[in-house]
């Protein structure tokens, strides 16, 4: 099926920005370019002397790449970064983007990240990536939190695509915390599981934690009491719904870009 010519323009726009092929009608843009595309319109946001939140993950990835790209071609200049995970400040680094923490500068500009789940009021599922401690600490401290995703990532209820929602669970007695967790939501018809790395040995976090991963069946119902519910459980440090955060939310599909603000 052809694409809608507006909608075609928007996207080839954006691929060509992004550096990649422009899409004829008959040819299929990958997920990965779809994250480029949202990436680089994201990073346009950016400006000049801003303190920068930057994510971490497949998407995120891109972003920061892009910031590095405008350093070095004197685009940007007198930005700091500061990283939501080892692997963030490692490629930060790699790219000559100037680091820093919350300690220096505790109110940040503008955060760019990616997201899991966006449902249709911009809450959002995160951390599979398994730095959901530290992004809900940057995102958190910041004035603007731009979410770049692909359509694969919308969802109608948080949990609705049947993969994990993470919660970062500290190692002591882990098998207690995630029986707790199944529990609280076990009208929901939720499992737990201990996310699992390298070598079948359990996923540690940045922090030195384990995550456990919650799988559902159905809607939990209001995430306001169930993001109380589950921070109220002793062992656990923090969980993956970022609620009431993104400022705004772009995302890309074959048939164009979309941005929506709050």
């Amino acid at each position: 099926m052809a694409i809608p010519y507006p909608h075609f323009i928007a996207t080839a726009k954006a691929a060509m920005d992004a550096g990649l092929q422009a899409p004829s009608s008959s040819v299929m843009l990958s997920q990965d370019d779809l994250k480029k595309i949202a990436a680089y319109k994201a990073v346009e946001y950016v400006d000049s002397g801003m303190v920068l939140g930057l994510g971490t993950g497949s998407t995120a990835c891109h972003a920061v790449d892009r910031i590095g790209q405008l350093l070095r071609q004197g685009k940007l200049k007198d930005i700091v970064g500061i990283p939501t995970s080892m692997k963030t400040h490692d490629q930060a680094l790699s790219l000559g983007i100037p680091l820093s923490d919350l300690d220096a500068h505790p109110v940040v500009d503008l955060a760019i990240d990616g997201a899991d789940e966006v449902d249709p009021f911009l809450n959002l599922v995160k951390g599979r990536g398994g730095s959901l401690l530290r992004e809900k600490m940057v995102e958190g401290a910041c004035k603007k939190f731009v979410v770049i995703v692909d359509d694969s990532k919308l969802v109608n209820f948080l949990g609705g695509s049947g993969l994990a929602m993470p919660v970062e669970v500290i190692q002591f007695c882990w098998k207690f915390t995630a029986a707790r967790l199944q529990k609280l939501f076990e009208d929901a018809g939720c499992v737990a599981k201990l996310r699992m790395g390298e070598k079948e040995e359990p996923f540690v976090t940045d922090n030195g934690n384990y995550i456990v991963d919650l799988y559902f069946e159905r809607s939990i119902g209001d995430l306001k009491a169930a993001s109380d519910a589950i921070l109220q459980l002793a062992g656990v440090v923090e969980h993956g719904m970022f609620l009431d955060m993104a400022t705004t939310v772009i995302i890309a599909g074959e048939l164009g870009l979309t941005v929506k603000n709050k």
